[in-house]
């Protein structure tokens, strides 16, 4: 698995992909709350705090980390070196978690920088007034958790197709249901209980652990979906080869 997680995060750094997806997301991020004067930006809320932040991040991610997962497997497929690779002795499982593992960590590099948000606004903040760092730890813990299941979707979207493009469209779409679609469905009185169709969506645990309070019911959450999306790819993977 290693040699997979090391092979995919050389693959990234060796291209542009990487510095990309770090350089966009920095920079969408910098712009809306920093620059941009709108409902996103720092200085007319007036507030220290990252909370806009924290609501604009997991709509970025939610292209970026398709833009990053659509070449795991539907590149492999497309230059014909998937069946070369499920060669090597390496179990399904172990294929599946080294790529996604590379993704993941390629993702995660690229919100390090933004913890210089908290240093800022530690020195921006006035009449000594301390930021929430316990719903700031929160919401990082949170964001990580999204991300862990960003990337499993946008694998599994990857492993279903030899075309990227489509592997990002899907994975695109997936993600946006899970973050968005149940909390959208949830204002039709149609589906019934409309509390419990909104805490099946990404957005209420990811806004529960956003309030500094980690509940386990949050985290196994977001380790359910994420467990999932990696079994339906592995289990995807081991059918191609029948």
């Amino acid at each position: 698995m290693l040699a997979i997680l090391k092979k995919e995060i050389n693959t990234f750094f060796n291209s542009p992909i990487a510095y990309l997806v770090i350089g966009i997301f920095l920079l969408l991020n910098g712009l809306f709350l920093w620059i941009f004067k709108g409902e996103f930006n720092i200085f007319v809320s007036g507030v220290a705090s990252l909370q806009n932040y924290f609501i604009l991040a997991p709509w970025v991610l939610l292209f970026l980390v398709p833009a990053v997962t659509m070449r795991s497997f539907s590149d492999e497929k497309k230059q014909g070196t998937l069946e070369l690779l499920l060669t090597k002795p390496l179990s399904y499982t172990q294929i599946v978690l080294g790529k996604y593992f590379g993704a993941f960590g390629l993702v995660l590099i690229a919100i390090i920088p933004t913890l210089l948000y908290i240093y800022t606004l530690g020195n921006l903040s006035i009449d000594n007034l301390s930021l929430d760092y316990g719903s700031i730890l929160g919401s990082y813990i949170g964001l990580v958790f999204l991300i862990g299941a960003y990337v499993a979707i946008g694998i599994f979207a990857s492993a279903l197709t030899d075309n990227q493009i489509v592997a990002f469209i899907t994975s695109v779409f997936i993600c946006f249901f899970f973050y968005f679609g149940f909390e959208g469905l949830s204002q039709f009185v149609i589906f019934g209980n409309v509390l419990a169709l909104e805490h099946l969506g990404m957005s209420s645990h990811f806004n529960s652990m956003a309030r500094g309070v980690l509940d386990s019911r949050d985290i196994l959450y977001f380790i359910s979906i994420t467990a999932a999306f990696v079994l339906f790819t592995i289990f995807k993977i081991k059918n191609s080869r029948v």
